[in-house]
């Protein structure tokens, strides 16, 4: 068993370093994709070239999550706690700076210092795995061989589902810039919806991981009731968050927004949207942990169709209703948004309280009886 464990790294690997060269291709066109959603042509460009100073980056970041969750599953947490802040906060802070402000690059600088870091984290989280002696017991699988192209359609399966659900949830967030973009005056609407983006998102991430590999590891060892008592939990921790960032938002919010802009009139707008903050973090906090659970128990495939669903038929919809038709502009997006979140909370909810969790047991059982057998 230890030693499929390397093995489906490898493999996962392989995977994400080819659906990495499809997204580049994208990124790299990005540019002609925005001219036919008829956005600002200013904009298009400058969003293009951004892109493509990410695109080295892309790789990066897609080895580097195959070794987060590798550790994660093992619980194996303080490499990560002591990496990520080392090159976050300290290396890639400095290299940002240095490339926007001491080069010629401007505002270029910015992705390829974000491509940077995620290389110094790749290559640092590797390091790791590959000479630290809580790894011994998967040795036998560090060599490169052709058996992990043997498991490529069984990680699929279990991919294409996780990876749909997850997308179909960030897409629709960067779907907000791009119909910001198409307003009058977009270059302050994309820049508003964009921080808050960045704010609503990103801090429910790390709770929504923490409780899919929390719920996947009881289930796995056959702990139901341990299971639910994790998502329990972590829902409690959601909402004290919540709490704690829709009250540092509240009185903080012309500071939040001067870390990414100097013009007076985007942290005006942005301190507007405070109150649709403050509600859209809540549910966000509990469809975060609630997702990590659905993904846990190998529920992706019934959370893809709720995304679908309630981001993109009810969300999108009365966002554009509000936006384009009934003038709202950004407030308007925002608050499909937080319809299309108060719906697949509800969705999410529903489905941990009735889907029969014995089936996520017996699904980790057939799972590991195939994978022992294989080993």
């Amino acid at each position: 068993m230890f030693r499929m464990l390397g093995i489906h790294l490898q493999t996962s690997t392989i995977i994400s370093f080819f659906f990495s060269i499809v997204v580049s291709f994208i990124w790299w066109y990005s540019d002609r994709i925005r001219f036919l959603l008829h956005q600002d042509p200013v904009i298009a460009t400058e969003a293009g070239v951004f892109l493509k100073f990410l695109i080295p980056g892309l790789f990066a970041y897609a080895f580097l999550q195959n070794i987060v969750r590798f550790l994660q599953a093992q619980s194996i947490i303080l490499p990560l706690a002591c990496f990520a802040p080392f090159a976050s906060l300290v290396v890639h802070i400095g290299i940002a700076y240095a490339l926007v402000h001491w080069t010629n690059l401007a505002f270029r600088g910015a992705p390829l210092a974000a491509s940077i870091s995620f290389w110094i984290s790749f290559v640092t989280l590797s390091l790791y795995v590959l000479f630290s002696k809580r790894f011994s017991h998967i040795g036998e699988a560090r060599g490169l061989s052709s058996e992990p192209l043997l498991h490529l359609l069984s990680n699929l399966k279990l991919a294409l589902p996780s990876a749909g659900m997850v997308c179909l949830e960030y897409w629709a967030f960067e779907i907000l810039v791009l119909l910001a973009g198409l307003m009058p005056n977009s270059e302050t609407t994309t820049s508003v919806v964009t921080q808050c983006e960045t704010i609503a998102y990103m801090i429910s991430y790390g709770l929504s991981a923490a409780a899919s590999t929390r719920v996947s590891n009881e289930i796995g060892a056959g702990n139901i009731g341990k299971a639910k008592q994790a998502m329990g939990v972590t829902l409690k921790l959601a909402i004290l968050a919540a709490l704690i960032a829709d009250m540092g938002l509240g009185f903080g919010h012309k500071a939040w927004a001067s870390l990414f802009s100097d013009n007076a009139e985007i942290i005006h707008k942005f301190a507007s949207m405070t109150p649709l903050l403050l509600v859209s973090f809540l549910f966000d906090f509990i469809q975060g942990i609630l997702s990590g659970v659905a993904r846990g128990c190998g529920w992706q495939r019934f959370a893809m169709c709720i995304n679908l669903a309630t981001f993109y038929f009810i969300g999108m919809a009365i966002a554009v209703i509000l936006a384009f038709k009934f003038n709202k502009s950004y407030k308007g997006l925002w608050i499909g948004l937080i319809c299309g979140l108060a719906c697949q909370s509800s969705g999410l909810l529903l489905l941990t309280l009735f889907i029969r969790w014995g089936k996520a047991d017996q699904v980790s059982k057939n799972s590991n009886k195939e994978t022992e057998l294989q080993a």
